[in-house]
């Protein structure tokens, strides 16, 4: 049986709280998703007046909340699984998110078109994330486990 290398203090795993970050990110979308139904009520023609908010596009408010909460549990529930923080995490989160956006236009192949195209959006975004949000020393010490050290020439001594 292979052993796995021991982890370090700094690359220790760290549970994440799957429910509460999907109550905090499902209601922060909401949020958006309320302001944008109050973009599509106020641009719309119709006679409802500002009840036209939740009456005509209200599902937005909810659709958004949803996509928001099932990202968050879903890259949290796998994280934790895993016990790692990866971009995979985010890939499963936006397959997740991009399913449900996917089945309000009652499609399956929308839904998995969805899935596929916002986990891997996700995906780039949490790679490039772990790349660029490091320290500088950071960097430099992930580039030399990386790259091979280059020999120093002997030089004759004189």
């Amino acid at each position: 049986m292979s052993e796995l290398p021991p982890q370090t203090l700094e690359d220790a795993f760290e549970s994440k709280p799957a429910l509460r970050n999907a109550a905090t990110i499902g209601f922060q979308a909401g949020i958006v998703g309320a302001f944008v139904s109050a973009v599509q009520n106020a641009l719309g023609s119709h006679s409802r007046g500002a009840a036209g908010f939740l009456t005509r596009s209200g599902g937005t408010i909810g659709t958004f909340a949803a996509m928001g909460a099932a990202f968050a549990f879903t890259e949290a529930a796998i994280a934790n699984q895993r016990e790692t923080n990866d971009a995979l995490n985010g890939i499963a989160g936006g397959c997740a998110a991009g399913f449900l956006a996917g089945l309000r236009t009652r499609s399956i192949p929308i839904a998995l078109g969805s899935c596929a195209v916002i986990g891997a959006a996700m995906g780039t975004f949490d790679y490039a994330g772990e790349i660029a949000g490091r320290s500088k020393e950071e960097q430099e010490e992930k580039r030399k486990k990386f790259f091979k050290s280059v020999p120093q020439p002997v030089h004759a001594s004189e």
